[in-house]
């Protein structure tokens, strides 16, 4: 947290060309869907790229559980063919990502989840553990990780890497672009947008090179490396079955959100 804070200072006084015109805390205000991040939104001043100029773009800053979760949420959403990422999907897989939200804050001494500020950290840990159990996350999600052979990597040098995600079979293809073919890279990923809003199960990404493991380790949804996620879970439930000293364990029903089933 304290390394988010001092990332967001350095970039608030910064001497950037660009203008600040949204900063948005949802650390210390976090989403009531358990999303926890800072974003800073800029619009684009650059004289010597003075095309782009007036563009938003965003900056997203968080931690590494925060990074996590939100891999989690997206690469469930995957599968279960809701958009979770949006809001939007079962109520009961809802309720489990703002109450682990809210579990990840406790573990970073944040503010929770709002509609999870009345519980202590044992209580919100133990809400998680009776969710997943329920929905059996883990054993979900130990099961869709990209294996090391479903990464299929293209020969060639390039400065940038389309990345694809086949959802069905569980594949990677990773596809190099140099610089002067970056016309030909941004094409290639519009067409794999049109193949996904036709139906097909790929998602996919353009980014700067830089080896597998480093798109590993930046884009974990992308792999549906969910690996550092179920670690804090496991943690958090380890926990909920040893609460404090001389406390009575409460039942709580599980919070239905806005809208959900």
């Amino acid at each position: 947290m304290a390394k988010v804070r001092r990332l967001e200072r350095a970039y608030r006084e910064s001497k950037f060309r660009h203008d600040l015109v949204t900063p948005k805390d949802y650390i210390t205000k976090p989403k009531v869907d358990g999303y926890r991040s800072i974003h800073l939104i800029y619009r684009y001043r650059n004289p010597a790229v003075s095309f782009y100029d007036g563009l938003l773009l965003e900056l997203q800053l968080r931690t590494r559980l925060q990074h996590a979760w939100a891999t989690a949420v997206e690469t469930m959403g995957t599968f279960l063919g809701q958009a979770l990422k949006s809001g939007q999907g079962e109520g009961q897989w809802r309720s489990f990502f703002e109450v682990t939200g809210s579990a990840i804050a406790h573990l970073e001494r944040s503010p929770p989840v709002p509609g999870y500020e009345a519980l202590s950290r044992n209580e919100t840990f133990v809400q998680v553990a009776e969710s997943e159990a329920r929905l059996r996350v883990l054993e979900k999600l130990r099961g869709f990780s990209v294996a090391a052979e479903k990464i299929i990597t293209e020969k060639g040098q390039g400065n940038f890497h389309l990345v694809v995600l086949n959802s069905v079979d569980k594949s990677v293809s990773i596809r190099p672009y140099g610089l002067m073919r970056l016309e030909q890279a941004n094409e290639a990923y519009a067409e794999v947008e049109k193949q996904a809003q036709s139906g097909e199960p790929v998602e996919a990404v353009l980014v700067s090179a830089g080896s597998v493991e480093a798109l590993r380790k930046a884009y974990p949804n992308y792999f549906l490396d969910t690996h550092e996620f179920i670690l804090q879970i496991e943690r958090i439930i380890e926990e909920a079955k040893r609460p404090p000293v001389g406390s009575r364990r409460r039942v709580f029903a599980p919070r239905t959100p806005s809208g959900g089933a």
